[in-house]
């Protein structure tokens, strides 16, 4: 989709189309309605139908959430005219089958993270993204932690060489919302719908995230997960995004992991620390990263999500140490168009964020990043972390 256009005319219409309309719908429809708002865009975001399997729910959650119709089956979302790119935020289960089939309608697709399931769903989708690519549709994974003014930033400080070689990462994603052991048994502690724990849900984004700053991939991991509390109250109220209603009389089976511990190699032979947990008594949200190089390092903590931390060692030792980074100037990364120096964004930020990358993409007819290839590499990596944690954490390589 090119986009000449007349000098001053308003954008043209793209239609967004999304399945699901949950915790991660909710954030996304608060991107794609506000983020052209306040960017210029090429193209102009339009939230043309929301798709659930509970009539009477989607269409309260269309009226909640902007999104002009409502659909309870996705086929029929992704036969609309009006909808041009397909949004995925369903469980992983129905993550390949909806994107293939969105992407062989010649719908452009974004799907959240993980990408799927199985390594073997995510490079079937990979295939479809690439066939698709030819006839003019692209397909982005949903890691929104990437678009983090401050994960930019620190992505384009590692680009110019400011950490030098790389030889450590470390990065630890902790909440605790299941410590309770009476939280009752919902999708997330299903494999079959969730694939796995905490090591898919937090790890994905610490594998990516890690990746991404780091600018190369894993190669291999050894690893441990635990299942904690092995059986929960079968739950009879309603879920939504990290909490849920009453569990009924019965209990049934945790059948994925709720924390994952791993060592991990880099391609440069950098070594790497990740530990994923949602067992971590008083952390909510606690996504931490660091890289050390040869000449410096960075830190991030999403629960200080405007801050970057920065030791550059090529300083005396005398003056040398972190200095703290307020990443709120309009020369860093997205933020041209938001605030005044000094007045930080937050979590639903990066959701715009993603959204605009996507417009622009899409405009350009350019491949947007992450792609469906960087989210089966991703999956390849938590495939061998189970595969290490089942064979008493003997080193595990990671396919290319």
């Amino acid at each position: 989709m090119g986009t000449t256009q007349e000098p001053g005319a308003r954008p043209r219409p793209l239609g967004v189309g999304m399945v699901g309309y949950a915790f991660m719908g909710a954030a996304h429809s608060q991107g794609w309605r506000t983020v052209g708002r306040v960017f210029d865009l090429p193209l102009r975001p339009v939230l043309a139908a929301v798709c659930g399997r509970d009539g009477q729910a989607v269409r309260a959650a269309a009226d909640r959430l902007g999104w002009a119709a409502a659909e309870t089956d996705w086929r029929a979302l992704i036969a609309r005219d009006d909808v041009d790119v397909v949004d995925i935020c369903t469980p992983g289960d129905s993550h390949a089958e909806i994107a293939v089939a969105a992407l062989e309608a010649g719908k452009h697709v974004l799907c959240e993270k993980p990408l799927a399931n199985t390594v073997d769903e995510a490079e079937a989708m990979v295939e479809a993204a690439e066939r698709a690519r030819v006839r003019g549709q692209l397909a982005m994974t949903g890691f929104n932690y990437r678009r983090v003014p401050a994960t930019a930033l620190a992505r384009r400080m590692v680009e110019e060489g400011r950490l030098g070689a790389l030889r450590h990462v470390r990065v630890s994603y902790l909440q605790d919302w299941l410590v309770d052991p009476d939280f009752p048994l919902t999708w997330r502690l299903k494999k079959e719908y969730a694939g796995s724990g905490a090591l898919g849900d937090l790890g994905a984004h610490a594998v990516d995230l890690a990746q991404y700053l780091a600018g190369e991939s894993l190669v291999g991991v050894s690893a441990l997960t635990e299942t904690f509390v092995r059986e929960r109250p079968i739950l009879e109220g309603a879920s939504a995004g990290l909490a849920a209603g009453g569990g009924g009389t019965g209990r049934g089976p945790v059948t994925v992991d709720d924390a994952a511990l791993f060592t991990a190699r880099f391609a440069s032979g950098a070594l790497g620390s990740f530990e994923a947990t949602r067992f971590a008594s008083g952390r909510k949200n606690a996504l931490r990263i660091e890289l050390n190089g040869e000449k410096g390092s960075l830190a991030f903590d999403l629960e200080r999500l405007n801050e970057l931390s920065f030791h550059d060692h090529t300083e005396p030792g005398v003056s040398a140490g972190f200095r703290r980074i307020l990443v709120t100037e309009p020369g860093h990364p997205y933020l041209e168009a938001w605030w005044p120096p000094g007045h930080g964004l937050g979590y639903e930020h990066t959701f715009v964020h993603q959204a605009r990358d996507l417009v622009h993409a899409i405009a350009a007819g350019r491949q947007p990043e992450p792609s469906f290839a960087e989210g089966l590499r991703v999956q390849r990596v938590l495939a061998a972390v189970e595969e290490s944690a089942l064979k008493n954490s003997v080193y595990t390589p990671i396919p290319v």
